[in-house]
């Protein structure tokens, strides 16, 4: 069993590296369909997976010069608490329940992808703002409604991390761009860091529950994998278009979303 996770933990890697989130949104589904896991067990499993793959393809990223480690430390930071609330909410949720909510938001982060590769191909790149002005001090100044939209997307980001056991990376990379004017190959590589950040998190919330033991041969073997594709990912993002790599890993969130909602509304039993 644990050899399938071989190739579960090169998509996930390939995408995280390559896209710079998305692909830990597979990582549950695949854990519970096809390693049998429970769903409880499989979103922790999915945090040390993709907190260690993020943190690993974080590397070259950062020798390239695309992470803002300031800026990531801090929108992880405010992450904080939507981590441990996602993760208390995810407790008093059935499996079924669980499972089909994971299914609509990989159909939710589908339709962004797809939307965020089919707009104009330029208008991320021109934003180039940073946090700096937000954080310095100016006489009579106030950047209080987009300071309030980092703190709630960050916090947004951080509930989605402790609930389903995702990266958040589908979020995060349009929430820099957006909110915090990062050019997409910056915010692809801080988005890495921050998705560390809120899997160690929403991790730490999660390892004193009963229900935190894990099959570590079988997660070490998935992180192992994920890993060695997450560096591969960096290099094919920088060689493949990005709107074709988009669009081909958006339907395939799309057919697993249908698959995981067919599942869960058919019971245990289901094939």
């Amino acid at each position: 069993m644990p050899l399938l996770a071989v190739p579960l933990g090169v998509l996930v890697g390939l995408a995280l590296g390559a896209l710079g989130g998305g692909g830990s949104i597979l990582t549950v589904p695949g854990l519970v369909y096809v390693l049998g896991q429970d769903p409880r067990h499989a979103t922790t499993s999915s945090l040390v997976i993709v907190g260690t793959t993020a943190l690993i393809a974080l590397v070259p990223h950062a020798r390239a010069g695309r992470v803002r480690f300031a800026q990531g430390l801090l929108f992880g930071a405010l992450g904080t608490a939507g981590s441990y609330a996602g993760t208390a909410l995810s407790r008093s949720v059935p499996p079924a329940v669980l499972l089909l909510a994971f299914a609509a938001l990989m159909l939710l982060v589908a339709s962004l992808m797809i939307r965020r590769a089919l707009s104009s191909r330029g208008a991320a790149s021109s934003l180039d703002v940073t946090l700096e002005p937000m954080l310095t001090l100016r006489p009579l100044r106030c950047a209080c409604p987009r300071v309030a939209k980092v703190v709630v997307t960050a916090t947004a980001v951080g509930l989605l991390t402790g609930f389903f056991g995702v990266g958040g990376g589908f979020a995060l990379v349009p929430a820099l761009v957006l909110a915090l004017g990062f050019p997409m190959p910056t915010a692809v590589g801080t988005s890495l860091l921050v998705i560390a950040v809120n899997s160690a998190t929403a991790l730490a919330a999660r390892v004193t529950h009963p229900a935190s033991g894990l099959d570590w041969p079988l997660v070490a073997t998935f992180t192992a994998a994920a890993v060695a594709a997450s560096l591969v990912g960096g290099r094919v993002a920088s060689r493949v278009d990005p709107r074709r790599l988009t669009l081909t890993f958006a339907g395939l969130l799309v057919l697993v979303a249908l698959y995981t909602a067919v599942r869960s509304l058919a019971g245990p039993g289901a094939v």
